[in-house]
Order: structure tokens, then C-alpha cells, then sequence
């Protein structure tokens, strides 16, 4: 967060004199600022992202009035007000699209996302819309120094993502949906070949055409899970 709130240093000396907790009405902007960073900094978050707010709704052509978004968004995430921070977020992204904070902010957004996902065998909706996020932060900028984060977080989340189709896949074959199995398997070759995931659906799908009596197709992708995993424990459990 440093490098993303220069005007934080002009108003340290402020900052001392904002112990009361009490908002005073018809203040000026740089009061209502040093209030807020004074909750912010009392851990106060749900205060402080309310008067962060404030700066940003009655002073919207000043030039901290981004730099209050950011800050507010900030306080709902830390306050765990995921869903306010996306509001918030949204807010910034249509009337700021060309600010220097834009990287942060489609990080702290998909983090808003992130903080959301669930068990893996629930709708994995929240993964989707995080993986967009920083999925847009690495093509739009990656020089930034959110880029290398973002990655590690899009490789987590398509593992998720993948985890949760085979959760699906699995429990078709145990009810011997072959269809419904290997539409799903197929999907994550296809789309999920990069993840931990890939060696066993190639492993499931030879069990399902064996189960189907296509042996020559669970043939076919029993090669191709040796060719492409030969090490891997899936395939060692190749017959």
C-alpha cells in the first residue's frame, strides 16, 4: 500500500490531532480525511471506510477523491465487507479507469473474490469471478508488481476450479453416469491441463470407456497420460 497513497505523508500531522471519534458535520475535506485515516489506523474499519466514502461523495472532483476510494474499498476488505468493497471498487473502475491504481485495484477486487471461495465441492461461482480478476490485472499489466501474485493465485484457483469438476466426475462414475463422467473429464484435459487435476481424469477416463467397453479409446488416453505424465502416481496405477 505504500507506493499507491502518496498524500498519506501530507496529512501525518493531522492525523495526531483526530483522536475524537465524533464526525462533525460541514467539514472540510482534509478534515474528513484525517478522520478517516485515524480510524483507519485505529483499526476501525467499518468507521473509517464510511468517512472515506464521504470524502469521495461530496468532494468528487478533488484530487484525493480516487485515492478515497481506494482507501474505502481497503477498509470494507480489512472490515470483511467483501461485498461493499466490490461495490466500492466498481465505483473506482467507472469513474477512474485510467488511474495509476488500477492494477491494485483489480488485485483487491479478485481478493474481495478470493476471500470468498468456499468448499471445493460447492458452486465454485466466487473462484470464477476472482480468477477474471486477476486473470485482467496479468494481461492488462504484467510489470505490475501485483502480476507475480495474481499468478500464483489464478494457478490456485484453477486447480479449485478443476478440483470441483472432478468432484463432479467422480461421483457420476459412482453412480455409473458414464456421459455425464466423461463430458466432465474431458474438460479439464482440455481446459485444465496445467493443473494437478489432468494426470487422474486421464486415469478416470480410461476407466470409464473400459466401463463402456471401448477399450480402445481408454487405450488411447492411457498413452496419452503416460506420454505426458510418466512419473506421475495416476499413471503408475495404469493396469
Amino acid at each position: 500500500m505504500k507506493k499507491i497513497f502518496s498524500f498519506v505523508a501530507l496529512c501525518a500531522l493531522l492525523v495526531g490531532c483526530a483522536g475524537s471519534d465524533v464526525v462533525k458535520s460541514d467539514q472540510p475535506l482534509d478534515e474528513i480525511y484525517t478522520q478517516a485515516y485515524d480510524l483507519f489506523n485505529r483499526e476501525k474499519y467499518d468507521r473509517a471506510a464510511t468517512e472515506f466514502l464521504r470524502v469521495e461523495t461530496q468532494f468528487p472532483a478533488s484530487a484525493w477523491a480516487s485515492d478515497a476510494l481506494i482507501m474505502g474499498a481497503y477498509s470494507q476488505y480489512l472490515d470483511g465487507d467483501y461485498a461493499g468493497a466490490i461495490i466500492t471498487t466498481d465505483r473506482f473502475m467507472r469513474f477512474h479507469p485510467g488511474d495509476k491504481n488500477v492494477p491494485y485495484v483489480l488485485y483487491l477486487r479478485g481478493m474481495c473474490y478470493y476471500r470468498q471461495v468456499s468448499d471445493v465441492r460447492r458452486e465454485p461461482g466466487m473462484s470464477v469471478y476472482a480468477l477474471q480478476q486477476f486473470q485482467q490485472l496479468v494481461d492488462r499489466f504484467p510489470q505490475s508488481e501485483y502480476a507475480k501474485n495474481a499468478k500464483n493465485k489464478i494457478a490456485i484457483l484453477k486447480n479449485y476450479i478443476a478440483g470441483k469438476v472432478m468432484y463432479e466426475a467422480r461421483d457420476d462414475m459412482h453412480q455409473q453416469n458414464w456421459t455425464s463422467a466423461i463430458t466432465l473429464l474431458q474438460s479439464v484435459v482440455l481446459t485444465a491441463q496445467e493443473t494437478v487435476m489432468a494426470p487422474e481424469a486421464l486415469f478416470r477416463l480410461t476407466e470409464c470407456y473400459t466401463a463402456i467397453g471401448l477399450p480402445s479409446q481408454a487405450s488411447g488416453y492411457a498413452e496419452m497420460l503416460r506420454r505426458n505424465f510418466p512419473n506421475n502416481e495416476w499413471t503408475k496405477k495404469l493396469k
